[in-house]
């Protein structure tokens, strides 16, 4: 599995445990801030890799915006999810580069 995959595996955690109603909110409220910038950074870091191997950007894409508009209350929970599922979908995709079906289930 690329390092692409599991980071996209990761942030999309990361983005269902942060669009989690009371918890996410308790989450980024109480450190400040400072998880939407780490998630800025994951994601940024997850679309380089992403770009490189030739996999899909969508979930990474909306994962920078998510984090950009997410101190809005409702707003930033509802982005939270969609980013989640669109990152877990693109984690699940085959990368355009060297990385088959067949390959993915051996590893």
């Amino acid at each position: 599995m690329s390092a692409s995959k599991v980071l996209k595996w990761v942030t999309g955690g990361l983005e269902s445990l942060l669009g989690i109603p009371v918890l996410g909110a308790s989450i980024v409220i109480g450190l400040l801030w400072i998880p939407l910038a780490v998630m800025l950074a994951l994601h940024i870091v997850t679309l380089i890799l992403t770009k490189k191997d030739g996999g899909a950007t969508t979930g990474s894409i909306l994962g920078i915006v998510t984090s950009c508009i997410a101190w809005i209350p409702f707003v930033g929970m509802i982005m939270h999810i969609l980013s989640a599922v669109f990152l877990m979908i693109d984690a699940t995709k085959p990368n355009r580069q060297g990385e088959s079906v067949a390959t993915q289930q051996v590893s």
